[in-house]
């Protein structure tokens, strides 16, 4: 038999309502108890000028296994610096932004085509996305043989940059170098000069009081 409720029907209507009442929006704008600060978001790359950034995939060689492995898809991006124009190769992941290449580029790096694939291409660089230097093996693969061949062209303008820092740099310090013996040098003969100077002088007062002790007195 089935059991019949003893609670009367408006009792249910008035609980109904009631919870109905309860999650109906008032309308009323609530403080926060916490108030939070606006921080600023900052990348690392605020000092820096982009000179070049291309979507592409990133792969690393395997040493262990003997095989590319995918360090992600993203943007790779060539950085100069403001103050010491030094410039770098930095690429993200696109979704989570994780660092997955971070290495300077300097003179004697080289870039070639990858197994006569003209979309993608392939360098050795002491990179820094893990937190140590390591030396990898990149290759990178772009979607179109125009971005590949953009990508090589400023990668060895890069390089060849950085060299003729440097040249300009060694001949810097040469021409420093060469000034500061050229300086000393000349002292040194200055000295030389002012010797024979000082030694007549003290010959000559040596003889005057000679001449003094051998005039007798009065």
């Amino acid at each position: 038999m089935a059991s019949i409720s003893n609670e009367p029907e408006h009792e249910h209507r008035d609980e109904e309502e009631s919870g109905a009442n309860e999650d109906e929006d008032t309308g009323a704008q609530v403080a926060p108890i916490i108030k939070l600060e606006e921080v600023p978001v900052t990348t690392g790359e605020e000092n820096e000028d982009t000179i070049l950034d291309l979507k592409s995939k990133l792969y690393r060689f395997d040493k262990d296994g003997s095989q590319w492995k995918e360090r992600g898809a993203g943007t790779v991006k060539f950085l100069k610096h403001k103050e010491s124009g030094k410039s770098r190769l930095v690429m993200r992941q696109s979704k989570t932004l994780k660092i997955c290449a971070n290495h300077l580029v300097t003179s004697g790096m080289s870039v070639q085509e990858h197994a006569g694939n003209e979309k993608s291409c392939v360098w050795h660089a002491r990179d820094f996305s893990d937190g140590e230097l390591k030396d990898e093996l990149f290759c990178i693969r772009f979607a179109s043989v125009e971005n590949c061949k953009a990508f090589m062209q400023k990668f060895k303008e890069v390089a060849e940059s950085e060299e003729e820092k440097e040249e300009s740099k060694e001949a810097s310090d040469a021409a420093g170098l060469l000034e500061k013996l050229t300086v000393e040098e000349k002292n040194t003969e200055e000295k030389k000069e002012e010797k024979p100077v000082e030694k007549e002088a003290s010959d000559k007062a040596v003889e005057e009081n000679k001449t003094k002790e051998s005039v007798p007195s009065a």
